[in-house]
Formats: C-alpha cells, structure tokens, sequence
C-alpha cells in the first residue's frame, strides 16, 4: 500500500458526477449529479437494473472513462481531468479491475496472464515472479500456475483475474458484475476471497453487481437508479 495514501480518509469521492452520451441524434444522461463517498478499506456493493448507470460509473471512478462533468478523487488525487496518458499510467499503478467475462488471455497460462499485467504496470524483471506467484498463491491457485483458462473452471479463471487484479499492489479494485458467470457455490467462494482481500490488504472493493448473495459480505449497499443513488440500504 502506497505510504502517500495513508492518512487519506476517503478512498473514493465523486461530486455532482455526470455523463452524456448521445444516442440516435439525442442525449442520454447516463450519471446524473451523483455523489458518492467511499472510505478506504471498505467492501461495496452498486446495485441497479440494467441501464441504471453501475458500469458508467465505474469506467469513471477507474479512469476508462471521462465524465462530461463533475470531479472524481480517488484516495484524494483528482483523476476527471487527467490526460490519457496520466490516466494510464494512474490505472497501472493505483488500479485492479476485474470482469464478469474474466478477460484472460487463452492461449496464457494463469501465471502468465498475471506476469503480462505486471509488465504493462512497468514492475521490474526480478520483481514480477515472486509477486505473481505471491497473489496466485493468495487466491489458492499455486498448484494451477501452469495451466491455461481452458484448463480451469469458470471459479478458477475468476481467482486469477482476482489475482490479476491484485497483481500491481491497488488501493482500488472494481469488479463489474464478478459473480456474473458462476454457479452459486462458486460465488460464494468468491465473495469470501473478496471479503478477506479486504480485510488482509486494506484495499476498498467496489462491485457493481445483481446479485444478492453480495449483502452478506460487503460493508455496504448502495441502490443506482437512472444515474442517481437512491438508496444506501446500510
């Protein structure tokens, strides 16, 4: 965890946040004024129908989308104005994302596709195998280091894009719709990872999500409803 951030309370803030798009000839408010508070070390779940803003709101938090106005700090730093380029490089070193479709690459083995992010994330060459097999072994997938996607099941894949996400050492992780793909069991175990993630690391999790299995692990949840948050239900 980066010393800077340590006295920072809030490890995600967002004020009067909003995007348009345009859609067919019109605009469409996707996030409409909202404003959001999260501190540092919590577990948090978004919930919404489809359409009401959870993955909008993400891409922004995470710098994969600018919004057409408002401010965006994350542990403090303000990122709504950052150019591309600084928005990039912010992601690799302060940033873990993870997918509801794992976002692997198939023809890699679990430890490569771990290995791969930390050298996109600029880590050095001495520094990238202890950490990969650090987070596989974390995730409890050390036995599967070897093996390719294909290999594994869809509980599997997701552990190593958790392991993935974990890999560059974030303040930040989030997760669209993380439990999206797998049976009930698995994500459970899941939902277990992510809870002890938070707990041991001290990272905030942020998960947009449908699911309801996720209100008996996270701190948190808070109910999106055409780009307004409309509820925090705890």
């Amino acid at each position: 965890m980066s010393s800077t951030i340590t006295d920072v309370k809030a490890a995600v803030e967002a004020k009067q946040l909003r995007r348009v798009y345009q859609s067919a000839g019109r605009e469409v408010e996707a996030l409409k004024s909202l404003d959001l508070d999260i501190s540092v070390g919590r577990f948090v779940a978004v919930k919404g129908k489809s359409g009401s803003g959870k993955t909008t709101l993400l891409n922004c938090l995470g710098g994969l989308d600018s919004p057409t106005s408002g401010e965006i700090l994350i542990h403090g730093r303000p990122i709504a104005n950052l150019s591309e380029a600084e928005r990039t490089a912010w992601r690799q070193k302060e940033v873990g994302f993870i997918f509801q479709a794992f976002g692997l690459l198939p023809t890699l083995s679990a430890y490569e596709n771990i290995e791969l992010m930390l050298r996109i994330a600029g880590f050095p060459r001495r520094e990238r195998r202890p950490r990969a097999q650090e987070v596989i072994k974390m995730v409890g997938l050390d036995k599967w280091a070897n093996h390719r996607p294909f290999e594994m099941s869809g509980g599997q894949q997701q552990r190593v894009a958790v392991a993935r996400a974990l890999a560059n050492r974030p303040n930040l992780i989030l997760a669209d719709e993380a439990t999206g793909e797998l049976d009930t069991q698995t994500s459970y175990e899941i939902l277990d990872l992510l809870r002890n993630i938070v707990q041991e690391q001290n990272v905030t999790i942020l998960l947009a999500t449908h699911d309801e299995l996720v209100d008996g692990y996270v701190d948190e949840v808070l109910q999106l409803s055409d780009g307004r948050i409309v509820q925090d239900a705890r």
